[in-house]
């Protein structure tokens, strides 16, 4: 049994990493859509950590209507029961079809299960996963543990940290 607290055993990405991760990410989806030519018809960010990595795939992938839909699942860093806060737009929506639904990472997977009922058809990404939510993404680029705890830039503020021999 170790001593750590669950944050302790962290993953820091920078912004150049989760720069770099998104454009795998696009990669991977470049021409794997349902519409002519493999194309995507949206994407829809999940609010907030989905945001960046939205940014990033839409513009690699030239994908000019972007939507978001605000789920809140966690209170800090504690879980709580997921819940949808806004919806995007309906017309745009249907049952997903065509549509990428973008996060920065599926943790238990709760956040997507209540995403995927409510579009059944749409195409699930996230650039990290972990392994109990990994059943509810479609694409992702890294897998991390399920203990893990990832520090995502927009998180942290960059300061002075002592040298560890002293100073």
């Amino acid at each position: 049994m170790s001593d750590r607290l669950p944050h302790e055993k962290g993953f820091h990405i920078s912004w150049d990493q989760i720069h770099r991760d998104a454009r795998a990410l696009a990669w991977r989806l470049e021409k794997a859509g349902p519409g002519a030519g493999g194309t995507w018809s949206a994407v829809v960010a999940i609010t907030r950590g989905g945001m960046a990595p939205a940014m990033i795939v839409a513009r690699e992938l030239d994908i000019r209507t972007v939507d978001t839909i605000s789920v809140k699942s966690y209170d800090h860093q504690t879980q709580a029961e997921a819940k949808v806060l806004k919806s995007p737009d309906a017309a745009l929506m249907g049952d997903g079809t065509g549509i990428l639904i973008l996060d920065d990472l599926v943790d238990s997977g709760r956040t997507l299960e209540l995403v995927r009922r409510l579009y059944p058809k749409a195409h699930f990404a996230t650039v990290y996963a972990k392994p109990k939510g990994r059943p509810m993404v479609d694409t992702f680029i890294t897998e991390v543990s399920q203990d893990t705890w990832i520090f995502f830039p927009w998180d942290m503020a960059l300061q002075y940290v002592e040298p560890y021999r002293g100073g």
